[in-house]
């Protein structure tokens, strides 16, 4: 059963067919052909829609998409560039750290694309940067986005992986933070190496106090939504309606940018956004039941264990696999259709939940920025026009702290538990 499943799967998929319909349309033969009841096709899709968090989903695009509306992304762009204008690669070092401070709103690496990339871009080409270079630190910063809280594949991966979606969205604050330092740490040696120029903004006398005045509320967000999550007072869904009020608050009285008209733009842009992701996730939810019934992942586990009960080396076997997967499927499929395959394994031989729940989605992440499938590298080719292959010749330097990222947190457990271990007492 499980055999014909991934045959006609890979066949839709070969033939350019939509994730989504390959996914349903695979189970749904399957299903008929094995005389199961047709009732399961609309059963397994809405349960797999039946879920608390999955109502985050949209309320962070939304929100991610009302802030950008706003024009905020200039403020903090031009905020950052004041105080890091004066070392050498400063606009490369800025691009890394608005993406930092974005993904505090945005929870996705695409919409972090959506909203900086072509401000990224642009500027560095102004100070005189390769076009290469600006659009591969560009998707490479991005990832930095599903890790930090909110996270919508984080989201994703605890409802599918029964953890705790709070706990798990704490849990990537500490990685995201290294991954943050690791990629401003290759800049700054690109930047000896290459005689990377200053920036030539020159801040007067309380022009960076006037910009941060501005700014702030924008910058108070990402604290908004990490103070609700580890005080308890929200969970993810109630913390991403609050950041929807937030944004469409300071949009309107503070910014004043926030028209009827943007706001209903933003609203076209979520109901798409997230129609793609549901879609995926009902039929992808369809596809693994199929797997379960042939019980795929009780003998995935069994294989896995087979090798090695070591939680580091078997982290290193998914950290290969999942390298291999995100190169051919894009991370939300992934999750829904890995996840529950190999999750329990791990768990089993000691890997700790958290810890293996931000692997996962770094590993994903990563694969964003890998061919044939790397959405990160399309997105940043459309805004700034290149070439596929010169945005990937771009990129390529900046997965040496992507992978060193990658593998201290599969080392260290406690760079993902401490921080959720120590909040949620």
């Amino acid at each position: 059963m499980s055999l014909l499943l991934l045959a006609i799967f890979a066949v839709l998929l070969a033939l350019g067919a939509p994730v989504a319909i390959c996914l349903g349309l695979s189970s749904a033969v399957v299903i008929v052909l094995h005389g199961l009841p047709v009732s399961v096709l609309a059963q397994r899709s809405l349960n797999a829609l039946d879920s608390s968090p999955l109502l985050a989903v949209p309320l962070f695009i939304f929100a991610a998409s009302l802030l950008n509306a706003t024009g905020v992304t200039t403020h903090m762009f031009d905020l950052v560039r004041m105080i890091f204008g004066r070392i050498r690669g400063a606009v490369a070092q800025v691009s890394v750290f608005v993406s930092l401070i974005f993904s505090g709103v945005s929870g996705a690496a695409l919409a972090d694309i959506g909203a900086l990339g072509a401000i990224q871009v642009e500027q560095m080409k102004k100070q005189g940067y390769r076009e290469e270079f600006a659009a591969g630190l560009t998707v490479a910063a991005a990832t930095i986005g599903p890790i930090f809280p909110p996270s919508i594949p984080i989201i994703i991966y605890a409802s599918v992986a029964n953890v705790s979606a709070v706990k798990l969205l704490i849990a990537g604050i500490v990685p995201a933070l290294l991954l943050t330092a690791f990629l401003m740490l290759q800049v700054a040696i690109i930047a000896q190496l290459r005689g990377l120029p200053r920036d030539s903004i020159r801040p007067a006398s309380g022009d960076v106090l006037r910009k941060f005045a501005i700014s702030l509320p924008a910058l108070l967000a990402p604290v908004l939504l990490i103070g609700g999550l580890i005080s308890g007072y929200f969970g993810p869904t109630e913390v991403a309606g609050v950041t929807v009020a937030y944004a469409i608050l300071i949009g309107i009285v503070v910014y004043r940018s926030l028209t009827v008209g943007k706001i209903l733009s933003a609203l076209r842009e979520t109901t798409e956004a997230t129609a793609n992701i549901l879609f995926v996730v009902a039929t992808a939810a369809l596809f693994a039941w199929v797997l379960t019934l042939d019980q795929v992942p009780m003998k995935a586990s069994a294989l896995l264990l087979s090798l090695t009960e070591n939680p580091f080396l078997l982290l290193l076997l998914t950290n290969v696999l999942l390298l291999i997967v995100g190169m051919v499927l894009e991370s939300i499929v992934a999750i829904l259709i890995i996840a529950p395959i190999i999750a329990p394994a791990l768990t089993a031989a000691g890997v700790d939940p958290l810890q293996l729940g931000i692997v996962f989605v770094l590993n994903l992440m990563i694969g964003l920025l890998t061919p044939p499938v790397g959405m990160s590298l399309y997105m940043i080719s459309i805004i700034t026009r290149m070439p596929i292959a010169r945005v990937i010749a771009g990129v390529i330097p900046f997965f040496v702290p992507l992978l060193l990222s990658l593998l201290l947190v599969s080392a260290v457990p406690a760079l993902s538990t401490w921080l959720p271990e120590t909040l949620m007492k």
